[in-house]
């Protein structure tokens, strides 16, 4: 009898060293607050498979994810502290360094433009030169009609050939009514699968193929200040373990998407997006390309989008 008493207070002991041991390391995760650049998308499933997996967990870290109400918000309280980590995009990250913002690039989420000029399928617009006298949609002033310049320029066009016309992000509606005859800053990804799911299919002119250089579309941005912290460096890794993850097993991480709150993502069109992303996300976040980096820089400097261009380090770094 007393042996079996033995027994058992050995188990219960176990038992609590167990559940204490569990409760400390869950207590020891660091807390770090991710701000999204918009609501949840397919563009953020390395984020969120790199969740459902445990990545994070696994790299000591608790990770909450918000989705803001102003996606101008994001960069400028990371700039005050306020969160540890945001979305961003490759421009606009560099037009906010030029503001003074505190920021540095320390992760890619999304490699390549989405950016693109889009008309109808059936439209007579063959070519960027058959824009001559029409009329262009855009939904964000300054960087979207720049794009545009530098395309149309290309093809011996200017903005003074054209109309534009800010149709408030109502890019694909403005196409089908003809308020306008073609759209720039449609998504590759998103605009072009939902404008074939309404059976209005598009035809689109890639940025990259027309003058501008190849950028990342979606970062992650840190403030200056707190790139020494190891939990960023722990963040990177869980991310691109989540890569991983998704490009071996994209159905499977299509489910861990969809799950909870989010299952109301799951649609034609975000199916869409999802297969169209997938090929689009960085491999290794945390890598930098420093020549490309400084490319995209001195281009944006160049079409008057920034003033000037720091020292790289202090804008665009591969974290320790």
């Amino acid at each position: 009898m007393l042996k079996m008493k033995k027994v058992r207070m050995l188990i219960m002991a176990a038992l609590v060293i167990a559940i204490c041991g569990t409760s400390t390391s869950a207590m020891a995760r660091e807390k770090v607050t991710l701000l999204l650049d918009w609501f949840v998308n397919p563009d953020h499933a390395p984020i969120f498979i790199a969740l459902e997996k445990g990545y994070f967990a696994d790299h000591g870290l608790d990770v909450e994810i918000i989705a803001p109400s102003n996606p101008n918000d994001p960069p400028k309280l990371v700039a005050a502290g306020k969160a540890d980590i945001a979305v961003s995009y490759q421009n606009q990250h560099q037009m906010q360094i030029d503001q003074g913002l505190p920021l540095v690039r320390i992760a890619t989420l999304i490699a390549t433009p989405l950016n693109s000029l889009v008309v109808l399928a059936d439209s007579p617009i063959k070519t960027i030169a058959d824009l001559k006298g029409k009329t262009i949609g855009y939904s964000v002033g300054g960087f979207e009609t720049m794009l545009l310049d530098v395309m149309l320029k290309k093809s011996g066009l200017s903005l003074s050939d054209v109309t534009l016309v800010n149709v408030n992000f109502s890019l694909s509606p403005a196409l089908f009514t003809g308020q306008v005859d073609a759209v720039i800053g449609a998504f590759r990804n998103f605009e072009l699968n939902q404008m074939d799911i309404e059976k209005r299919p598009g035809r689109a002119f890639y940025v990259e193929e027309h003058g501008v250089p190849a950028y990342d579309e979606l970062i992650l941005i840190a403030n200056r200040d707190k790139i020494g912290e190891a939990k960023l460096r722990s963040f990177v890794d869980a991310l691109e373990e989540g890569v991983q993850y998704l490009i071996n097993h994209p159905d499977e991480s299509w489910k861990l998407f969809i799950k909870g709150e989010r299952k109301t993502l799951d649609d034609e069109l975000n199916r869409r997006a999802w297969r169209d992303t997938l090929p689009r996300f960085a491999l290794r976040p945390g890598a930098l390309d420093q020549e490309r980096y400084r490319r995209v820089a001195a281009f944006l400097q160049k079409q008057g989008t920034v003033k000037s261009v720091p020292p790289l380090e202090t804008w665009a770094v591969e974290l320790p």
